[in-house]
């Protein structure tokens, strides 16, 4: 039986990318398309709508969100019907991820908040946090197309977590810099005093440096994403995994 599919966004740049991945593959079927614009227009048999409940109607078992800005309304609704959320839109509060793994654990439904779907980004915040045990200061720069609505980044967030979880886990505690942590020009967000800086210029895709700093040397790791075709394994993977999971599920890392 093939996983039946919803998308929301589906008009945007990842939601085409996305339509084209399920269509493409032989265990799935696009089921519902939901956007603002292109509406009553037919995309791989699919009528785009601008109802989302009518995309709840079709049945899906899993519904692809990159819709903006995140609705908490739409991710709670489908919790709710047992239907497992893949939200690929960043810039959720940590009291939004929390109540989402709340709703996720009370209704036994799968949700997944998957900052970067690139599986290269991924393994790129596994080795941070490893490198982080031996290097703890570091520093993050992440750069993003001129359209990208939240900074920083989701997965520049989600990387200074882990960073900040395994300095903790072999407690190390890095040292300061000299000067003032409150200086734009340090970047004005910073978690535990990892410093991230966003980039915002037309021809990027998705692109992040992590900088380590030890004495007498420096160590980087970098990942670039020059094409959105680089996200769809890690798509498919979630919507594969969302129909055997039932739990809440933040960041790939944890379906690797």
């Amino acid at each position: 039986m093939k996983i039946r599919v919803g998308i929301l966004g589906a008009c945007g740049r990842m939601g085409n990318e996305v339509i084209k991945a399920v269509h493409e593959t032989k265990d799935c079927i696009l089921v519902g398309a939901c956007d603002v614009v292109n509406i009553g227009k037919k995309i791989e048999d699919v009528i785009i709508t601008d109802n989302f409940n009518s995309i709840i109607d079709t049945k899906p078992d899993v519904i692809v969100d990159f819709a903006k800005p995140f609705s908490m309304e739409n991710a709670k609704l489908m919790i709710e019907k047992g239907i497992c959320p893949v939200i690929g839109t960043t810039g959720q509060t940590d009291e939004e991820i929390k109540k989402l793994e709340k709703l996720s654990e009370k209704y036994g439904t799968s949700a997944m908040i998957i900052p970067n779907f690139a599986i290269g980004a991924v393994l790129m915040m596994k080795y941070a946090g490893e490198i982080a045990k031996y290097m703890p200061e570091a520093e993050i720069i992440e750069f993003h197309h001129d359209k990208k609505l939240d900074s920083p980044s989701g997965t520049a967030i989600k990387t200074a977590k882990i960073i900040r979880d395994a300095r903790n886990s072999a407690n190390i505690v890095p040292s300061i810099p000299l000067g003032s942590p409150d200086d734009p020009a340090r970047g004005e967000h910073s978690i535990d005093n990892i410093h991230i800086h966003s980039v915002r210029l037309p021809g990027y895709v998705a692109h992040q440096e992590v900088i380590f700093g030890g004495q007498g040397q420096t160590l980087s790791i970098r990942h670039d994403s020059i094409d959105r075709t680089s996200f769809m394994p890690g798509v498919l993977l979630c919507i594969r995994k969302a129909i055997t999971i039932k739990k809440f599920i933040y960041g790939l890392d944890k379906l690797l």
